[in-house]
């Protein structure tokens, strides 16, 4: 585990790193991923951009949170953030389905590129809640404690900020969400974009097609008098 990612994090993050960085699920999950890096086995993302989500924004600066559940597996797809592969990669069909859902919520043009970097600046925490993955192999990663450090992170969101948008796509996300304080902030559930989830409903959430979830995050930044978030890339 690149432990080094500590200095480039804004103080918060920092201070919640460390902490976390020295409890024993984390040192078994470093071990794990020394083990997986030894055996010559690839992991996604490159080790350099498993915490990129941290970068930007910063924890100040949060204004949005879309959880995703891991990272793409295959190549030159995954770089650290939920849903987003770098630029001149071929746009995942989950993905796709968000532009469709941009497109028909607000108008904007279906973009060319998958990269979601630009909504990161503006606030957009863009969260996996495993942050690696070996190549080919999707969830091979999922009970190795990442977990539990991504609900550390998300609890400590819910409870050192205010007036913060949980983008919850699929019911994945809904349970990862679960405890987040929905007096404090503003959790909107959707079905997964997925193709095989975009259009169905559920008791207590609407089809991810159709939501206008991109608009009613924003009107909720817009009440707190927070700037929203320009979701056009």
């Amino acid at each position: 585990m690149n432990t080094k990612i500590i200095d480039q994090l804004d103080p918060v993050w920092k201070a919640h790193f460390e902490q976390e960085f020295a409890q024993e699920y984390m040192v078994k999950l470093r071990d794990f991923l020394k083990s997986e890096q030894q055996a010559g086995t690839v992991i996604y993302p490159p080790k350099a951009q498993w915490f990129n989500a941290f970068l930007a924004p910063t924890f100040d600066d949060i204004k949005v949170v879309i959880v995703g559940q891991d990272p793409y597996h295959g190549e030159g797809q995954a770089h650290g953030l939920s849903f987003s592969v770098p630029d001149g990669i071929k746009i995942p069909p989950s993905l796709r389905n968000i532009y469709k859902e941009l497109n028909r919520d607000l108008a904007l043009q279906m973009p060319a590129s998958g990269n979601l970097e630009a909504w990161a600046k503006q606030g957009v925490l863009l969260l996996n809640a495993v942050l690696t993955v070996r190549a080919g192999e999707a969830n091979s990663h999922s009970k190795q404690g990442w977990f539990t450090f991504t609900n550390t992170c998300i609890e400590y969101i819910n409870t050192h900020k205010q007036g913060v948008v949980f983008l919850a796509w699929g019911r994945f996300a809904h349970k990862a969400c679960a405890a987040v304080d929905g007096t404090k902030h503003c959790v909107i559930k959707t079905s997964h974009p997925s193709p095989l989830g975009a259009n169905k409903n559920g008791k207590d959430f609407s089809a991810f097609i159709g939501s206008g979830c991109f608009t009613l995050a924003n009107a909720y930044l817009t009440r707190l008098n927070k700037k929203p978030i320009d979701w056009s890339l």
